[in-house]
């Protein structure tokens, strides 16, 4: 329990930070930034409970995304249906797609199940890109309404609170979910299937409960996203995205959903630095990359708790070196 009261302050310690971010901001550029880092860390958190602690490897979630995304953008854009009730769609159709290929696929493990799921985001990526008449294809899809409050669509600033409020309750329900009973079965699931499932844990319907969870936390970052931009295509759904989405959550700390927080948002704003050196950019963010994996194996979330406790410890000496010499 007190493990859970822990994990709720830092919550409640990143609302805040969420909440007061834009008042240090200098225009729009910078909070679309922040509300992109806010929706590839709703997604990371949902990776984080699939790899981190199911041990379950998926290389196709930009697949969910994307999904998610082009269900509400036909559904309001096409069809006319509220804003609502597409984003609700939208996020029920990434849940419902990810219980059937879930079925079949997670009787699979290890690198045959991320495979799978890689066939998976091909084969959607495929369709985004083939079936012109519905998602507009390799141009995108445009004219997506942005949700509207007495018939004023929302601004940036309102929209990048409802994106930052949606991560706090992502996070807070996937934290209750980890200190429950259905955490400590995903734990064992991940150390070994056969020693959970002697102990009675139904492995299947755990497997297949934590991935259709996972791939609704990225149908609603792809609702969230479609509105927010109100254009999409099907290069931002892509194969390179899920495997960005994998390294968010490594270079996070496979354990922390937290730190997958803190890796969403060192992935994507990393990127916008490094647009100044041209030439060598993507060697600089390779770099910078392995160098973190090799000083940082737990992660960024594992360095920063090794830094406080260093501080810590640090504080304490000085303390008790100030008592010695006082006696």
């Amino acid at each position: 329990m007190g493990g859970f009261r822990a994990d709720v302050l830092r919550l409640c310690a990143l609302a805040a930070a969420l909440g007061l971010a834009p008042l240090a901001l200098s225009g729009g550029y910078h909070l679309t930034v922040l509300t992109m880092c806010c929706l590839h860390a709703m997604i990371a958190v949902g990776l984080n409970l699939l790899v981190g602690h199911a041990g379950q490897i998926s290389l196709g979630h930009a697949g969910f995304y994307g999904l998610g995304a082009y269900t509400t953008a036909v559904l309001t854009s096409t069809l006319g249906l509220p804003v609502p009730l597409g984003m609700a769609a939208g996020v029920l159709a990434a849940a419902a797609v990810a219980f059937l290929v879930g079925v079949p696929s997670l009787k699979l493990t290890g690198h045959y199940l991320a495979m799978a799921t890689l066939g998976f985001g091909i084969i959607l990526s495929i369709l985004f890109n083939e079936t012109v008449a519905i998602t507009g294809g390799p141009s995108g899809f445009t004219g997506i309404p942005r949700p509207a409050v007495a018939g004023t669509p929302l601004g940036d600033l309102a929209y990048y609170f409802i994106v930052a409020g949606s991560l706090c309750l992502v996070l807070l329900l996937s934290l209750n979910l980890l200190h429950s009973r259905l955490g400590r079965a995903l734990r064992a699931l991940h150390t070994s299937e056969k020693a959970a499932q002697a102990m009675g844990i139904d492995v299947a319907r755990h497997k297949l409960f934590v991935f259709v969870l996972s791939a609704g936390f990225a149908g609603l970052a792809g609702v969230l996203y479609a509105h927010y931009l109100t254009f999409i295509a099907p290069a931002s759904f892509g194969f390179s995205f899920s495997v960005e989405l994998i390294v968010m959550v490594v270079l996070g700390g496979m354990t922390s959903l937290l730190g997958s927080v803190l890796g969403a948002f060192f992935l994507t704003v990393l990127p916008e630095f490094l647009r100044v050196f041209e030439n060598v950019e993507v060697l600089l963010f390779g770099l910078i990359l392995v160098l973190c994996m090799l000083y940082l194996p737990g992660g960024l979330a594992g360095g920063l708790a090794a830094l406080t406790e260093r501080l810590r410890r640090t504080a304490l000496e000085r303390t008790r070196s100030r008592e010695a010499a006082d006696d």
